[in-house]
């Protein structure tokens, strides 16, 4: 989740918030990649999760990172993030760490900044006796060996989340995803892509598939991150139906982001508690803790991040539904997307594809992906049929943007380790769980080296 935003004054109307959005839109030559990719932080010899103030802990590790030229964002005295460029690293409720990379032009650039960032990483999670573990939720430890940062935007996360859904904490504090953040050129790109993004998540979601352990045992999901996200606040989650409609604009997503309630407003350093209160509310002057507070739109930015749809739309559109996972396959998030939505051919291939959907077909896939995964039936096929189509896809469409490396390969490679997965026909969370009711006799100790990723 992200440090504060910083986007502007004083609020004048409605159109403000549109225009917001709008402006996000930009010519194809200046479309960018944003990954963005969380992981568990533990420490080697205990194989719990990381305190703030602890040794090894993860005040010890962000500044352990600021002699790679990161700066420090603080709050209340205490380092809760960093920056550097357009790029920062920053906390999760439980203490998971992200990278939200920069916008690059080409998947080797964002594959060779995430390699930079675990080259980091690995050096100060060694000199601290931390490890480094890619899953969609935390595979052994309980709640209450979880650990809550000292950032405000969390107290009041952690107070509202039981009023609104059954996982609200099991989000926060226990899960880790990847993300890619892509852009769009006009409002009806726009559209065409959020339609294909929200469509297809759940076949990422298979793809991805990572998360089949909890407190020790299996959970009965192969990607329980992704069942969590069911019954989180299905106020700002789910697969938005009216994204489908007829009239589907910058103007409708504005709309349904005023009426999603609030968590917070910062100012001064501080975060004030408005939870359940709509944006819509605050601007009309409607919540008495605001009322000497005038909108602006940092607020409205701030707002937007706190939104948690299978895919979301903020000055670009953010693909959300992977579990954290396997090194090696983190970069094909980002091919798998880049293929399909920058490039037309691509981009008009995936929507053949999907655009008969119905809502209810589209709920069914995420539904049952999280139990079933490539298993998922969907009319006569299955999600592994699908899978291996939308692949295919964006392969192709990795191919025609031709971007290559310093040796000549495109971009298309990065697909290789999820093509893998659709060949042998199981996720990596069946891989995890074969290994536990084998070789590993139900013990998850060797997890913990055998999938340490740095």
């Amino acid at each position: 989740m992200s440090i504060p935003q910083s986007a502007g004054g004083p609020i004048e109307s409605r159109d403000d918030l549109v225009r917001y959005i709008a402006d996000g839109a930009k010519p194809k030559a200046e479309w960018r990649i944003g990954t963005e990719h969380e992981k568990f932080v533990y420490d080697l010899r205990s194989h719990k999760p990381l305190a703030y103030d602890a040794h090894p802990g993860i005040r010890g590790l962000l500044d352990g990172m600021r002699r790679f030229g990161w700066e420090p964002v603080l709050e209340d005295g205490n380092i809760i993030g960093l920056t550097q460029d357009s790029a920062s690293l920053s906390l999760e409720p439980g203490g998971q760490f992200e990278l939200s990379g920069a916008a690059l032009k080409t998947v080797h650039e964002t594959c060779n900044e995430l390699n930079t960032h675990q080259s980091q990483v690995r050096e100060v999670c060694a000199e601290i006796g931390a490890g480094a573990i890619g899953m969609g939720f935390a595979p052994t430890w309980s709640m209450e060996e979880t650990h809550q940062m000292p950032k405000g935007r969390y107290a009041i996360m952690r107070r509202y989340m039981p009023k609104v859904g059954g996982y609200g904490h099991e989000m926060m504090f226990r899960t880790c995803t990847v993300q890619v953040n892509l852009d769009y050129s006009s409002e009806a790109d726009m559209v065409k892509k959020f339609r294909v993004g929200l469509a297809l998540q759940p076949i990422a979601t298979a793809l991805f598939a990572n998360s089949p352990f909890r407190e020790g045992k299996p959970n009965g999901f192969l990607s329980y991150r992704s069942h969590i996200w069911t019954d989180v606040d299905n106020d700002r989650a789910g697969m938005l139906p009216f994204v489908f409609e007829s009239g589907m604009s910058f103007e409708r997503y504005v709309d349904y982001a005023l009426d999603v309630p609030m968590y917070f407003v910062f100012r001064d350093g501080r975060y004030i508690d408005v939870a359940g209160r709509s944006f819509r509310d605050f601007l009309d002057g409607r919540v008495g803790e605001l009322k000497a507070v005038t909108p602006t739109m940092s607020d409205w930015a701030d707002h937007l991040t706190t939104i948690f749809p299978e895919a979301r739309l903020k000055r670009f559109l953010e693909m959300r539904g992977a579990d954290g996972g396997a090194w090696r396959r983190i970069c094909g998030l980002p091919a798998l997307w880049t293929g399909i939505f920058y490039d037309q051919v691509a981009l008009d291939a995936a929507w053949d594809l999907v655009k008969d959907w119905s809502a209810e077909e589209r709920q069914q896939l995420r539904d049952s992906v999280p139990h079933q995964a490539f298993r998922t039936p969907f009319r006569r096929r299955t999600v592994r049929d699908l899978a291996r189509e939308v692949l295919a896809i964006s392969a192709e469409g990795l191919k025609r943007r031709a971007q290559l490396d310093s040796v000549g390969t495109t971009e298309e490679g990065f697909l290789v380790p999820l093509r893998e997965l659709v060949e042998r026909g199981y996720t990596r969370a069946e891989e995890l769980l074969q290994r536990y009711h084998g070789e590993w006799n139900r013990d998850l100790t060797p997890l913990f080296t055998e999938y340490n990723f740095l």
